[in-house]
């Protein structure tokens, strides 16, 4: 019963908590004091995991729970449970899609989508490269622009660049190893 009890409530999260994981963390606390299986200090914690470990927040949120309640069973109904709406979802939309593609409109949109992601991408991208390479809270004015500077990332990220345009077929997996072997270098060097 619990596990039918399990791909229910995470069915209805799956299916409300329009927005992303976070969005799922009300439907947690109202689950968790309806039926008992965590408390919201375990809420936390689950949070706490979910975000260090791969894979979006309410999936992750869904296995934990799943498993702490139920075991290896219960996390499988709970993953289920969970993206079950949005699967319905993308094949009644992929359903109209196919109807609509050839339409003028629908391909007008799909056109104008394109440069309206490509911005958000790089948006992104100049967000954590400026949290990575500059110190931000150092920030006084233009005048001591040279104190704002990251050197040690910087220098990190020219070399990963280098290696990068030199070993295009080298896979992004090592690089992150490198940056990541280089920074505990750092941190251990005191540097």
């Amino acid at each position: 019963m619990i596990f039918l009890q399990l791909f229910w409530e995470f069915f209805k999260t799956g299916l409300f908590a329009v927005g992303g994981g976070l969005a799922t963390l009300p439907f947690l606390y109202d689950m968790g004091e309806r039926t008992g299986w965590f408390t919201a200090h375990q809420v936390a914690d689950m949070l706490a995991v979910s975000e260090s470990t791969p894979g979006p927040i309410g999936i992750n949120m869904a296995v934990y729970t799943g498993y702490t309640s139920a075991g290896p069973l219960g996390s499988l109904c709970a993953l289920v449970g969970i993206v079950t709406p949005s699967i319905i979802v993308i094949v009644i939309v992929a359903a109209f899609l196919k109807a609509f593609r050839n339409n003028h409109y629908v391909e007008g949109a799909f056109y104008g989508i394109r440069p309206a992601s490509t911005g958000l991408i790089a948006a992104a991208g100049l967000t954590v490269a400026i949290g990575a390479l500059l110190k931000t809270e150092l920030w006084s004015g233009w005048e001591r622009f040279w104190t704002v500077l990251d050197w040690k990332a910087l220098a990190l990220a020219a070399v990963i660049f280098a290696v990068s345009k030199k070993w295009k077929k080298l896979h992004p997996v090592f690089l992150i190893l490198i940056g990541a072997v280089a920074g505990a270098v750092f941190r251990f060097a005191g540097a």
